[in-house]
């Protein structure tokens, strides 16, 4: 039965069944099959998901619709038009300038819009007649224009950046274990993506020099107009991307500034839509905001599920044992991911496949920042390879070429895009991450701010009367554990530094003063341990003594009369050794008594007899 249904399941998802239907049935079957009850292995992954609008994944949950929203009104406007004329404008005079500005205008475009294919509908009618009249062939222009539609997601503030970054959170044990930030994640595929743009712009300059494609004229006046209207949406990436680095905001706050200027921008600034488009943006922008959320949450569940199967724990076994290094199965994960990447769009991809491979990556070393670059690489060639390559279905429709023109036309960008991937990763070091952001308590800030006052404000040493030294570090070494005393040590040598700065009449008679008064406040600490043993004994006799006197009053015996007692002691001693007479003698017979009396806090009388027979 068990594997009928998953038969059964299998053909639901390669038939086009939603995805979090399809793991929600997965996290389903795997229940029935653990050894507990149902009800405990599918409950206790469900509930994880109710906590998950709660925890730290609050902050991307917020971040992710927020962004989609600001792509679509983007896309929306006329921001396209603008980015064209401003790019043409700064490289259009180069050798295959206008190939380059449409690799550099997706790149930017791509960045809000996702890799939803939105990139490629919007600059697409623009871009391809322009390429067409510039003189490139069409089977470059339309392969240009379709390869280059997913090539900003290594850019924040990219929706799949934060996708990745609360599936890889969702992995307790490994966020915690590489302290894992998704607001660090941010930065890290800056300089990869630099370098898979760089590598595709080679293409496009080599083809430009190739087909002779003539280039037009630097014009500095065009240049400075296009970019005077182009800036305000321009600066929107690049603010984004110093105020997350810096840690100015959160990601969620960020993406909530973003929706709020672009309003004010396109529609009281621009003008480039009325206030009653929003509601078509926001229907469209929303249908892709329940899709994500929906297989992230199911995501949640089948994740739970696997941990609780052990599946990551088997698959890292089976990878020690049959992948020899390091080098090997990150050759194996590009083939895997290109594979996934031919099936799934680049969510489904991420949530599904991220929590099984995350685990060996991590057996092998993998930084998890490279190892999300690596992802979403990968990914984004898969928007280009069919069956289930996106982009090249919806430039299919959109320029009313046949699949297999397309595929065939990105061809060479497909390579491009390889090579820099084989760069990123095998070069763990183009991975730049942001530097973690300084947090602690405030008592902790004050420790500080008062460790760099007594390190750069006070003299380190001063003589004191007995010859000794008093400096920074017998006062770190003495007292080490007594934070107290050593704030006072270090303090003296502070006041004393503020001694010195009056004049010198003054001066010596305060740091008299201040060395006087650490010695007489350092003193009980320095006789304290002579003098306790002695002082406790004392209080402990004084004590037994008054309690011995009491006792006596009761007609207890005298031995243990109060010693303080001078009377008493005497008396007790003589009774002592009249005792010792009596009991010691080897031959002979005696006898002995002895009384004694004493006043004091109490009174005592004592009898006693000894017989000896040799």
């Amino acid at each position: 039965m068990f594997y009928l249904l998953l038969i059964g399941l299998l053909l639901l998802f390669f038939s086009g069944a939603p995805l979090f239907a399809v793991m929600l049935g997965a996290a389903a079957l795997g229940a029935y099959g653990l050894p507990r009850d149902f009800t405990a292995e599918f409950g206790g992954p469900l509930s994880s998901i109710y906590g998950l609008g709660t925890k730290d994944e609050a902050i991307i949950f917020a971040t992710i619709p927020l962004f989609i929203y600001a792509g679509y009104m983007m896309a929306a406007a006329k921001t396209s038009d603008r980015l064209v004329r401003f790019a043409n404008g700064l490289l259009g005079w180069m050798p295959g300038g206008l190939a380059i500005v449409t690799i550099v205008a997706c790149a930017i475009f791509t960045i809000f819009t996702g890799a939803s294919g939105v990139t490629i509908v919007a600059l697409g009618g623009l871009l391809m007649p322009a390429l067409l009249k510039a003189g490139y062939p069409e089977k470059f222009a339309l392969g240009l224009v379709t390869g280059n539609g997913s090539v900003g997601l290594l850019f924040p503030p990219a929706v799949p950046l934060f996708v990745f970054g609360t599936v890889y959170g969702l992995q307790r044990e490994l966020a915690e274990k590489n302290n894992w930030d998704t607001g660090r994640f941010l930065g890290a595929g800056l300089v990869p993506g630099l370098v898979l743009v760089g590598c595709l712009c080679i293409v496009a300059v080599a083809a430009a020099i190739k087909w002779k494609v003539p280039r037009q004229k630097f014009e500095l006046g065009e240049l400075g107009r296009a970019f005077l209207v182009a800036f305000p949406e321009l600066i929107i990436p690049l603010a984004i991307i110093a105020v997350l680095v810096n840690g100015w905001a959160n990601p969620a706050q960020v993406a909530a500034l973003t929706v709020l200027y672009l309003f004010i921008l396109e529609i009281f600034v621009y003008r480039d839509f009325k206030l009653k488009t929003l509601w078509g943006i926001s229907t469209e922008s929303l249908a892709l905001v329940g899709t994500i959320f929906l297989v992230i949450y199911t995501s949640s569940a089948f994740s739970n599920l696997l941990v609780t199967a052990k599946v990551p724990q088997d698959l890292v076994e089976w990878a020690r044992d049959n992948v020899d290094s390091k080098f090997t199965f990150l050759l194996l994960l590009n083939v895997l991911l290109l594979l996934v990447g031919m099936m799934m769009d680049i969510f489904s991809a991420i949530i599904v496949v991220l929590p099984l491979v995350a685990g060996v990556a991590d057996y092998y070393g993998i930084n998890p920042y490279h190892l999300g670059v690596i992802f979403l690489i990968n990914l984004e060639i898969g928007y280009l390879t069919p069956p289930v390559g996106l982009n090249l279905f919806i430039a299919s429709f959109k320029f009313q070429r046949p699949v297999i023109d397309v595929t065939r036309a990105t061809l060479p960008f497909i390579g491009a895009m390889v090579f820099a991937l084989m760069l990123v990763t095998y070069i763990p070091a183009l991975t730049w991450v942001p530097p973690p952001k300084r947090t602690g308590t405030m008592s902790g800030l004050q420790s500080i701010v008062q460790e760099g006052v007594q390190s750069v404000g006070s003299i380190d040493e001063i003589k004191l009367p007995d010859g000794s030294a008093l400096s920074k570090a017998s006062c770190e070494q003495k007292y080490a554990e007594d934070e107290d005393m050593k704030d006072s040590c270090l303090g003296v040598l502070i006041d004393i530094t503020d001694c010195r700065k009056l004049p010198a009449a003054e001066a010596k008679e305060c740091e008299d003063t201040a060395i006087a008064d650490w010695i007489e406040y350092s003193k009980p600490d320095e006789d304290e341990g002579d003098g306790d043993g002695e002082d406790e004994d004392s209080e402990d006799e004084d004590s037994e003594d008054e309690d011995s006197e009491d006792e006596d009053s009761e007609g207890e015996e005298a031995d243990a009369g109060p010693e303080d007692e001078d009377s008493e002691d005497e008396d007790s001693e003589e009774e002592d050794s009249e005792d010792e007479e009596a009991d010691g003698g080897p031959d002979g017979t005696g006898t002995g008594t002895g009384t004694g009396t004493g006043t004091g806090t109490g009174t005592g009388v004592g009898t006693g007899t000894g017989t000896a027979t040799p």
